[in-house]
C-alpha cells in the first residue's frame, strides 16, 4: 500500500522537480524555481531530506533496528543507489556521443566533463566505476552513496553516544573548511563538486532534526522565535539574490570559505541560510496540502519514488540541454519540454506506484 501523503515526501518530490528544471541552464522556467532568490538550492533540501528519511530506517528509540539488519539494509540501499548511478551515466556518455554524431559537433563530446571518456577512455572508465571520475549533473549520487555508506556510523553514534554525533560533524566540516580538504578526482585531476567531508553535516542535521529528542526536541520547542529570526535572514538573502550582490572571495580574511558562497564545500553562508528557509517554511505544508492539492499529489507521487524519478529527470535534463542546443529553443520549446518532461516522470511514477500495488 502506497504512502500517505506526506511532508517528506511532498518537499522531496518537489525537490526533484527543481533539480530537472535547473539542471537544463538558460531555460525560461530556471527563473521561477527557489533558487532565483535563495542562497541555497535544491540540492541542500534533497540532502537534507536523505538524513531526515534516515530516521525511519533506524527506527523508533524504544524499538530500534538491530545493528546487523541495520547496516545490510543501508548497505543494499548504496548498492542500488551505485547501480542506478553506473547506468545512467552510461546512457548519459552514450546520448553525448549520439548527439555530437547527429549534429556533427566534437565538442558535445566535452560536455560535462565528459572529455576524458572519450579521449582517454582506459582510465577513466576504470575512474567511473570508483566514483573517482564523475560527469557535470550526475555528481549528486555519488555524494549520496557515500552519506549512505557512512550513515551506519550516523545512527549508531547517534544511538549509543548522542551527544557526541553533532559535534563530531561540526568538527570534520569546519576542518574540511579550513584546510579545505575534499575528495580528489582520478583520472582527470580536480576534485569533487560535492565535498562529502561538508555535505555530510546536511545530512546529519536531518538526521538530528527529525527526532523528538536532543536537537530536534529542543527546536520543536522553540520554533516561534527561531521563525522569528529565520524570516528576515530569508527575505535578506531573496533581496541579495535579485540584487545579484556577492561576497567578494579576494576580499575575506583566510579561511576565505567560512565567508564566502561555495557550493561544493557547503559553505557556513548556504547552510545558515538553508536552516533559516527549513525553519521559514516548516509550516506551510497544511496550507499547500489544502489549497494545491493536485500539485502536493504528484510531488508526493514523486517523493514516494524519488530514484526513479531522480534518474529519469537527470536524463532527460541532458536531452533538454542538447535540444536547446541544438534547436536554439526559446520560451515555448522550453515549456513544451518541461511540462513534457514532468509528464514522462509522473507517467514512471505513477507505474512504479500501480506494479507496487501489484506486487
Amino acid at each position: 500500500m502506497a504512502r500517505a501523503i506526506n511532508a517528506i515526501d511532498y518537499w522531496r518530490g518537489f525537490a526533484l522537480v527543481e533539480i530537472f528544471i535547473n539542471h537544463i541552464p538558460g531555460n525560461y522556467y530556471e527563473q521561477f524555481t527557489h533558487k532565483a532568490i535563495s542562497i541555497s538550492d535544491s540540492a541542500e533540501l534533497f540532502v537534507f531530506l536523505a538524513g531526515w528519511s534516515l530516521k525511519y530506517v533506524v527506527g523508533p528509540p524504544e524499538d530500534p533496528r538491530p545493528a546487523s539488519r541495520l547496516v545490510a539494509k543501508l548497505f543494499h540501499r548504496a548498492f542500488t543507489l551505485y547501480a542506478a548511478h553506473i547506468l545512467i551515466v552510461m546512457l548519459a556518455i552514450a546520448m553525448l556521443a549520439a548527439a555530437s554524431r547527429l549534429l556533427g559537433n566534437s565538442l558535445i563530446l566535452e560536455w560535462f566533463n565528459a572529455a576524458a571518456v572519450f579521449y582517454d577512455p582506459v582510465d577513466t572508465h576504470v575512474g567511473l566505476v570508483l566514483l573517482t571520475h564523475q560527469l557535470g549533473y550526475f555528481d549528486i549520487l555519488p555524494l549520496y552513496i557515500v552519506l549512505l555508506l557512512i550513515s551506519p556510523g550516523v545512527a549508531l553514534i547517534h544511538r549509543h553516544w548522542p551527544k557526541l554525533l553533532l559535534p563530531i560533524s561540526l568538527t570534520i566540516y569546519f576542518a574540511s573548511l579550513v584546510t579545505e580538504t575534499t575528495f580528489r578526482t582520478w583520472p582527470t585531476a580536480g576534485e569533487w563538486f560535492f565535498n562529502p567531508l561538508c555535505w555530510q553535516l546536511d545530512f546529519v542535521l536531518g538526521f538530528i532534526l527529525a527526532r523528538q529528542q536532543g536537537p530536534g526536541g529542543w527546536v520543536r520547542s522553540n520554533l516561534g522565535w527561531i521563525r522569528i529570526v529565520a524570516v528576515p535572514l530569508v527575505i535578506a538573502a531573496a533581496v541579495a539574490r535579485l540584487a545579484n550582490l556577492s561576497i567578494d572571495p579576494t576580499q575575506v580574511p583566510e579561511p576565505h570559505l567560512l565567508f564566502v558562497d561555495a557550493k561544493s564545500f557547503l559553505s557556513p553562508i548556504r547552510m545558515v541560510q538553508f536552516l533559516a528557509l527549513v525553519a521559514a517554511m516548516s509550516n506551510i505544508f497544511p496550507f499547500l496540502a489544502s489549497w494545491l492539492r493536485p500539485v502536493v499529489v504528484v510531488c508526493s507521487l514523486f517523493g514516494r519514488h524519488s530514484l526513479l524519478v531522480f534518474c529519469i529527470g537527470s536524463l532527460l535534463s541532458l536531452g533538454g540541454q542538447i535540444t536547446r542546443f541544438a534547436f536554439n529553443a526559446g520560451i515555448a520549446m522550453d515549456t513544451i519540454y518541461i511540462l513534457t518532461g514532468i509528464l514522462l516522470m509522473f507517467s514512471a511514477a505513477a507505474l512504479a506506484e500501480w506494479w507496487g500495488r501489484v506486487r
